[in-house]
């Protein structure tokens, strides 16, 4: 891989976006799907150094964004427990439920933990054989096999005293609500890289096809995106609903078959709720009857929590790339990172949070190279 100073090059920055004006000849909403990538964007000031025709819209790609209310109510009922050591990572903290959060748990007593991975909390059930640890599995495709190998794992140690509150959700099924909805106003799709490297991109060019929209995977670099941006614009203008690869170096259009094969072997697919957009049909992964064990849901009996989403974010209208963050009453004041409203503004790949602390910025514009 090539040192990424290269990929942040103001000068060969300045080069793609003007082959992108020269390509252009018309209005075009492009979806970025990948909260990373959202971050990279506002960073960088992408959206202020392309044409005018071009509008970037944010997409549901931040998993701690889609958690739905009612797992982190049941996560913080869970953690609340005394014989419990609940486990998550650390964005997942400050993300606000219903009425609480898991710092404000932590603060009361809870022991509640931060882990770098699911096997990190693998090793604390062995280290503790007298508590029962919990493991907030949350994610795309991205973090679906290294939380598998976890459950996998306390299998093979014979571990009775872990368990995952899963909350998995899959791009593709969220590109199908997106672009069937009477509301859509996206044209082409940036499909997240690090979650085409392990499913590949298969599963895209039947979506292309239906809703006559292209498809680029992309990376997360400036020029990666910029790249991708120009590729999907050349679609466009062109007519075609293609899928193609703009990540070449990472991503392969099979993807990671091993990795989707012990995925299959532990999940199966469900209907999932998404924070602010509602339940979308076979949008989510659970755990197979077989392995029902190392389910925290069932462990702790919280299956009918069922809180109602607060009205006054927008979150949902955000991520569905209806609107930005800043068109939001509530954006920045009252809700801030510090005191966030929803999960947009205190996630590290929250669209809210992207536009809170890098929207005025544009370093490549000014001719900095990114560190």
């Amino acid at each position: 891989m090539k040192h990424l100073s290269e990929y942040r090059d103001a000068a060969l920055v300045q080069g793609v976006i003007k082959e992108i004006a020269r390509t252009v000849t018309r209005p075009w909403v492009i979806m970025e799907i990948c909260g990373g990538q959202t971050h990279a964007i506002l960073r960088y000031g992408l959206d202020q150094l392309l044409p005018a025709e071009i509008e970037l819209v944010h997409g549901p790609g931040c998993p701690v964004c889609v958690t739905p209310l009612e797992l982190i109510d049941k996560a913080l009922a869970i953690a609340a427990r005394p014989e419990v050591i609940f486990t998550s990572y650390g964005d997942m903290l400050r993300v606000p439920g219903s009425r609480d959060d898991l710092f404000s748990v932590r603060a009361r007593g809870g022991d509640v933990r931060v882990v770098y991975s699911p096997l990190d909390a693998v090793r604390l059930a062995q280290e503790n054989p007298e508590r029962q640890v919990v493991f907030f599995a949350i994610g795309f495709e991205t973090t679906a096999p290294a939380n598998v190998m976890s459950v996998l794992q306390a299998q093979a140690l014979g571990l009775k005293n872990y368990s995952v509150l899963v909350s998995h959700v899959r791009v593709p099924p969220a590109m199908h609500a997106i672009l069937s909805s009477p509301l859509n106003r996206v044209q082409g799709f940036l499909a997240a890289g690090h979650v085409c490297a392990v499913m590949g991109y298969w599963e895209y060019p039947p979506i292309a096809e239906r809703y006559r929209t292209p498809i680029v995977v992309t990376g997360f670099e400036p020029l990666d995106i910029l790249n991708g941006i120009l590729m999907t614009v050349r679609l466009l203008e062109a007519g075609r609903p293609d899928v193609q690869n703009a990540y070449t170096r990472v991503v392969t259009y099979e993807g990671n078959r091993p990795a989707q094969g012990v995925i299959q072997q532990v999940f199966e697919t469900c209907d999932r709720k998404w924070r602010g957009i509602g339940t979308i049909p076979a949008s989510g992964w659970r755990l197979r009857p077989e392995y029902a064990a190392f389910d925290a849901e069932q462990r702790f009996a919280v299956s009918e929590i069922r809180p109602e989403e607060p009205s006054v974010c927008i979150a949902g209208q955000i991520l569905q790339g209806l609107k930005k963050p800043h068109q939001c009453p509530a954006f920045g004041n009252p809700c801030t990172p510090e005191r966030p409203l929803g999960a947009t503004m205190v996630s590290s790949e929250g669209a809210c949070a992207a536009y809170y602390h890098y929207h005025a910025s544009s370093p490549l514009a000014a001719g900095a190279v990114g560190d």
